[in-house]
């Protein structure tokens, strides 16, 4: 099947119209589907072709509160170990679908038709599956790769733009992380019509997945190299954490600024590299100025889950294309972003 990627034998990823895949990825067997209630009301002809359960829209329901809704029902349907649980939605449907499918009777088979941008490039690829606990983001999850995940540019345009800004920006941290190419694809191209150009949105998921994959592939469980994955993140999860005025696209937008600020003044990358930044992030819609005070986001990045004995592994951009990981105690760290800009 053309247009697909793969996370060793794991996980096949298509970026693909969703209904020239579905039937060939799906195992013929029961299928449950786990949608939120925007997707039931835009794709009932998708939804209701299987069993289905349908849960609330937003962060509040990436909860433990919503897995024990869904094992109740899972448990009164009847659904055992040869169920396929199939998540459709953004990130946070299919982070609940995957913790819940992987956990469920000890594990069921699962897998995605990912509707959002956020999803496509990053949430919905690499086998983390997850919910929040007391506002803390992802603290209670597996490690559980998805049998397939089915990326369908067409579905992104039910999206406001903001919601699309908001993956854009995750996809400026995996060229930032390791492609060069998309970074200067993306700064050819930045601006609102981005997201009006079917070839255009496929090429950067394509390429957004790939670098995902590989870096995957060589490390699952993030004991090292998947690390760089993060870059921007611990001051991006800091930053939702003290308001809800920003959605996680954003406060990345934010954290990918201040951390390459913060990569110049440790002497790991250069002045030239921190301004295309942002530049790009601002054409691409971004305010890179946040409201949070230091003393507050640093207070929250101390409890980040990341952290062990107060020392920090904190990702740096060094180059286009390429980051490191850098052990620093907190104070350390925190005289990097008291310095911001």
């Amino acid at each position: 099947m053309g247009n697909t990627l793969h996370i060793a034998d794991a996980t096949t990823i298509y970026v693909g119209r969703h209904a020239a895949a579905l039937d060939e990825l799906l195992p013929r067997r029961r299928i449950i589907v786990i949608t939120d209630s925007n997707i039931d009301r835009l794709y009932p002809d998708l939804v209701h072709r299987y069993e289905h359960i349908v849960i609330g829209i937003g962060e509040g329901c990436k909860s433990l509160h919503t897995a024990e809704m869904l094992y109740r029902r899972l448990m009164d349907m009847g659904a055992d170990r040869s169920t396929f649980i199939l998540g459709i939605g953004g990130g946070i449907v299919t982070d609940v679908a995957g913790y819940v499918a992987s956990t469920y009777m000890r594990g069921l088979e699962f897998g995605f038709i990912s509707t959002t941008l956020l999803g496509q490039v990053d949430a919905s690829v690499g086998g983390k599956n997850g919910v929040n606990v007391a506002d803390y983001k992802n603290m209670v999850g597996t490690f559980s790769h998805p049998r397939f995940v089915i990326s369908d540019v067409e579905m992104l345009r039910t999206l406001p733009q903001r919601e699309l800004r908001a993956g854009m920006a995750e996809v400026v941290k995996t060229a930032m992380v390791g492609d060069s190419a998309l970074f200067e694809l993306l700064e050819q191209c930045a601006g609102d019509d981005i997201y009006a150009s079917h070839d255009a949105m496929e090429r950067i998921v394509r390429a957004s997945v790939a670098v995902k994959c590989s870096i995957v592939e060589r490390d699952e469980r993030e004991g090292g190299l998947r690390r760089v994955l993060n870059l921007g993140h611990t001051i991006a999860h800091a930053i939702e954490k003290c308001t809800r005025d920003v959605n996680h696209g954003e406060a990345v937008a934010i954290g990918l600024s201040m951390i390459s600020h913060a990569a110049v003044r440790y002497g790991v990358m250069s002045k030239e590299y921190a301004t295309r930044v942002d530049a790009l992030l601002e054409r691409l819609g971004f305010e890179l100025r946040s409201s949070i005070s230091t003393h507050n986001l640093l207070r929250e990045v101390k409890l980040d889950k990341k952290k062990k004995d107060n020392i920090l592994r904190v990702v740096l951009p060094a180059a286009i294309g390429e980051c490191i990981v850098v052990e620093m105690p907190f104070d350390e760290f925190e005289k990097l972003v008291e310095n911001d800009k």
